[in-house]
């Protein structure tokens, strides 16, 4: 075992602190990685802090992961050392369920092993995510990361970029749609890039007439007040697909009413508390409200490859380990723009 730095939330109520955690000696089918840049999602806030229940302490989050190979096992065959590579939401899964011989490795059957709060295969094996200096993953859920773009923006595509993608890509966005994107955030300026660079038709619905610069920066083609009723009914039954990023408790039926028949609407934030959905707005337009997680590890490598095809990736903020606990706080009250990562240089 090896014992590496990280940074790691004791309990729920307590600041993430330096923490020293023991990664496996590379096995025969095993990628070492030294990471260079981790991304923040808010999926690491909500289990920091056990919002959604289940939280495993010590928790070293982070699953925004992109670095270097340093050392490869005997059977390793796509990656050498020095490769730049990237590590996702999930780092195995059983292989042989119905959803992993899919491709679709993020619902397995028998349970995902995702990056942290997690357990392995073996069924006992805590995962450590990537607010560390070094993680090792078997060599099938590591992805190829080009280096035609920088590569701490290239971070959040590991989850925010996927997340956005997978849907769009699932529904089978097209030129000529119209796609609204709720909430403007680390997700949402993905998914205006990414359903933009597809030819859509983007609108970005927002509570802050704040954001309509930023998303006309992004590539969004109109802009629209959430708060203004009149505005809301005006915009009724006009999306084909509404992705809502929101994470923070909101009403779902005043959305659901924007959507044209047979619309979509997909759930990509969790908050903390459910919403009650009214069956007459899905009823009455033969609309669909629909969940969707990230992609698997095909579909991911996909994303990538498009993404720098096509000069995609996250707007970020760089910061040092040292200022994690502020970047939650930050990015609890929406004050970045648009997502933070952090430089893991300073964490030696």
């Amino acid at each position: 075992m090896n014992s590496v730095k990280s940074y790691a939330a004791k309990s729920a109520e307590k600041p993430l602190e330096p923490f020293q955690i023991d990664r496996r000696e590379p096995l025969a089918d095993d990628v070492e990685i030294k990471i260079l840049y981790c991304g923040v999602c808010h999926s690491d806030i909500h289990t920091a802090r056990n919002e959604w229940a289940g939280t495993t302490y010590p928790i070293v989050p982070g699953h925004e992961i992109v670095g270097k190979v340093t050392r490869v096992g005997s059977d390793v065959s796509r990656f050498k050392v020095g490769d730049t590579v990237g590590v996702g939401c999930f780092v195995d899964s059983c292989g042989h369920c119905g959803n992993c011989k899919e491709h679709n490795e993020q619902y397995c059957e028998n349970g995902v092993s995702q990056t942290y709060n997690s357990l392995l295969q073996d069924k006992k094996t805590i995962t450590y995510g990537g607010y560390s200096t070094h993680i090792v993953v078997t060599q099938k859920f590591v992805l190829n990361i080009s280096d035609k773009l920088p590569l701490e923006k290239v971070a959040p595509l590991l989850c925010a970029g996927i997340t956005t993608y997978s849907p769009l890509k699932h529904w089978n966005v097209k030129a000529g749609d119209k796609v609204a994107v709720v909430g403007l955030g680390g997700l949402g300026h993905m998914a205006v890039k990414i359903a933009a660079s597809m030819g859509a038709d983007v609108t970005v619905l927002s509570r802050s007439k704040d954001k309509e610069k930023d998303a006309a920066k992004l590539g969004a083609h109109h802009f629209e007040l959430t708060t203004d009723p009149d505005n809301m009914k005006r915009m009724g039954s006009s999306f084909n697909f509404i992705i809502d990023t929101v994470s923070a408790e909101h009403d779902y039926n005043q959305y659901l009413a924007l959507l044209k028949t047979n619309g979509v609407m997909v759930l990509l934030g969790a908050p903390p508390k459910p919403s009650e959905v009214s069956a007459f707005q899905l009823i009455g337009g033969r609309r669909s409200l629909v969940g969707s997680l990230v992609g698997g590890i095909k579909e991911t490598q996909e994303m990538l490859d498009y993404c720098a095809e096509h000069n995609i990736t996250s707007d970020i903020e760089l910061i040092n380990i040292d200022q994690i606990n502020e970047a939650y706080e930050r990015t609890l009250a929406g004050d970045v723009h648009y997502r933070f990562v952090i430089d893991m240089a300073s964490l030696n």
